[in-house]
Order: C-alpha cells, then structure tokens, then sequence
C-alpha cells in the first residue's frame, strides 16, 4: 500500500485544487485528491524531478 501525501501547497486556503503523491523505491505516483480512485499518474524516480521542473517552468506567471 502507498503512503499518500498531500502537496504543502494545498493548505486551507487553496480549496479543493490538491494533489498527492506517494514515493516507492521503483516510482513516485502522483494523483488528484478530490479523485483518489480515478487516474494514477506515475513516474520512474530519476523522471519525476524532470518533470516538476517542466511544470515550474510552463506554469503562468
């Protein structure tokens, strides 16, 4: 079983807009709060730096 943490970004404030992860020694999986059992993404541990990086870089400023 995975151990779920919410984003620090998710604080009170922020609403229902959260997202979780969860680490494991062959991937960190990613999914929305408000749907737990829906879509699960996941990612090898070397990728998912890379792609947090992507979406700082996208993000609207």
């Amino acid at each position: 079983m995975e151990n779920w943490r919410k984003s620090s970004y998710s604080g009170p404030g922020d609403g229902n807009e959260c997202v979780e992860i969860a680490n494991s020694p062959t991937h960190v999986a990613v999914r929305d709060s408000k749907t737990p059992a829906r879509a699960t993404l996941t990612f090898p541990p070397e990728a998912f730096a890379p792609f947090l990086e992507r979406l700082k870089a996208d993000a609207p400023r």
